[in-house]
């Protein structure tokens, strides 16, 4: 009689667990949606002086992940085509199909309209359109207007972002704060430096999939001028938002040095922008963008 190898069968329920979360995790890009719900929780320190509501956090952090989440999903059903033909994307669950496509169209179009709903019953309809426009730029904007057609794709989507920023400042009632507005300034030129050191680094991908990023269109150099011009504008606005009340060196320390690192590891792409070093930019950009974050949030609370 066959032995039967128990720790096997039990690991089974475990691994497939672990694959269900890593495909979740994909589909609604919950490593974006952290950061996103991090930018807005930056937009509620600013918009309230650092003493926001428990209720109004709550609500912030409930419907932007819905929102947020719910865009993703639609984004990754909408380019499901161009994933396939990507080695960086060609693993996607809808790729692979491991989700069927309407159900996924059904799921992250009905988080979105909870999201603005749920909103709008707590009585902020400021929230609720600030949430309801991250979800239009993103999905309608950028994925289906622009990403196919024009160079300027990142470049407008990047307000999707900055739409984040503001849903943290309408949460708090103070959307129109001027340090709300510079940190959604940030976001806005921040995006395209960031997903064009990505699409520099997998240019060949973008190219076969047909995806016009700024990369792909133009020569490297010139790609990279432009990327520099978008490190100087997001480091002089992070800078400009030590100005703001309850900031000051507690939050200026950490981001010039944040800002010094950045603007060195971009500027070394004038004579190597190879894909390595582009990835490097993008990684360095990322934690760049975590660290004002975190400083805004630290400092308007010592």
């Amino acid at each position: 009689m066959a032995s039967v190898d128990v720790k096997s069968i039990a690991a089974q329920p475990r691994e497939q667990t672990h694959g269900l979360l890593e495909s979740l995790v994909v589909l609604f890009k919950l490593r974006v949606v952290l950061l996103l719900l991090l930018a807005a929780l930056g937009g509620a320190m600013l918009g309230s002086a650092g003493a926001p509501a428990p209720g109004d956090l709550v609500l912030l952090f409930v419907t932007g992940a819905l929102s947020a989440s719910g865009a993703s999903a639609l984004n990754e059903y909408l380019e499901r085509a161009k994933d396939g033909a990507m080695k960086r994307t060609r693993r996607r669950p809808l790729v692979t199909g491991q989700y069927r496509a309407s159900h996924v169209l059904i799921v992250g179009s009905s988080m979105v309209l909870l999201a603005s709903g749920l909103a709008l019953l707590a009585g902020n309809p400021a929230l609720a359109f600030w949430l309801g426009a991250g979800a239009m730029i993103y999905v309608g904007i950028y994925t289906l207007w622009l990403k196919p057609r024009s160079v300027l794709n990142v470049v407008i989507g990047g307000a999707a972002g900055s739409a984040a920023v503001l849903s943290g400042g309408a949460a708090v009632g103070h959307w129109a704060d001027p340090g709300v507005t510079v940190l959604a300034l940030l976001l806005f030129t921040w995006s395209p430096m960031h997903f064009w050191s990505l699409a520099l680094a997998y240019r060949s991908d973008y190219e076969h999939a047909g995806v016009p990023m700024l990369p792909v269109v133009v020569p490297p150099r010139r790609a990279v001028s432009w990327m520099l011009a978008h490190v100087a504008a997001t480091g002089a606005l992070g800078l400009l938002l030590a100005t703001q009340d309850g900031l000051g060196l507690v939050y200026l320390v950490p981001v010039l040095l944040m800002t010094a690192w950045m603007v060195r590891e971009a500027a070394r792409l004038l004579t190597d922008y190879t894909g390595s070093r582009a990835l490097s930019v993008f990684k360095v950009s990322n934690i760049y963008l975590s660290v004002v974050l975190m400083a805004v949030c630290f400092a308007t609370l010592v």
